[in-house]
C-alpha cells in the first residue's frame, strides 16, 4: 500500500474481519491471531504500515484527548462482518477505563521504543465478553487498532 485510502483499509480490514465472523472472543482466537497473523507475518506488517500511513496522512487517529490520538474510522457494517474499528495512538499512557460488552481484538503495533499494551508486545490481544480495563501503554509508544463486535464500549 504505497498511498493508502480509507477504502482501501476497509477492504483490508475486511479481508481480516472474514476470518473472525462467528468466532468466539477467548484465548483460542489469541492464539490462532497470534499464529496466522502475528507480528512476524506479512498481513501484521501490511496492517502496520497502512495504520502508520492513515495517520501521517490524517485519516487515522484525527482527534486527541488526554494525552491520546483516537478515532473510530469504521463503524459496525456487514462488509466488515459486525465490527468497528478504531486507532489509537498512545505514548507511555493510560486510557480511560472501559467494559467490553462483546469483548474486542486488539492489534498491537509498537512505534517507539519497546512498547508495550497491557504487558503485551506486538501482536495480538483478545478480550473476552465481559471484560475491563484501563488500556496502557508503557514503555514507548504504540497504535493500538481496535476491532468491536457491534462497536460496543462501555466507559466507566
Amino acid at each position: 500500500m504505497n498511498t493508502p485510502t480509507p477504502e482501501a483499509f476497509r477492504q483490508q480490514i475486511a479481508g481480516l474481519t472474514a476470518q473472525l465472523q462467528g468466532r468466539a472472543l477467548d484465548g483460542a482466537l489469541d492464539d490462532w491471531l497470534n499464529r496466522e497473523h502475528g507480528a512476524a507475518s506479512a498481513s501484521y506488517a501490511a496492517l502496520k504500515a497502512a495504520c502508520q500511513a492513515g495517520v501521517a496522512a490524517g485519516w487515522l487517529c484525527n482527534r486527541e484527548g488526554g494525552g491520546i490520538r483516537y478515532g473510530r474510522i469504521f463503524k459496525p457494517a456487514p462488509d466488515l462482518h459486525g465490527f468497528s474499528v478504531d486507532v489509537v495512538d498512545m505514548r507511555d499512557i493510560a486510557g480511560p477505563h472501559h467494559v467490553h460488552p462483546n469483548g474486542e481484538i486488539d492489534l498491537i503495533m509498537p512505534i517507539e521504543g519497546d512498547a508495550l499494551f497491557d504487558g503485551r508486545a506486538a501482536g495480538w490481544l483478545v478480550c473476552p465478553p465481559g471484560s475491563a480495563h484501563r488500556p496502557t501503554v508503557s514503555q514507548g509508544r504504540a497504535l493500538v487498532l481496535y476491532l468491536l463486535p457491534e462497536g460496543q464500549i462501555q466507559f466507566s
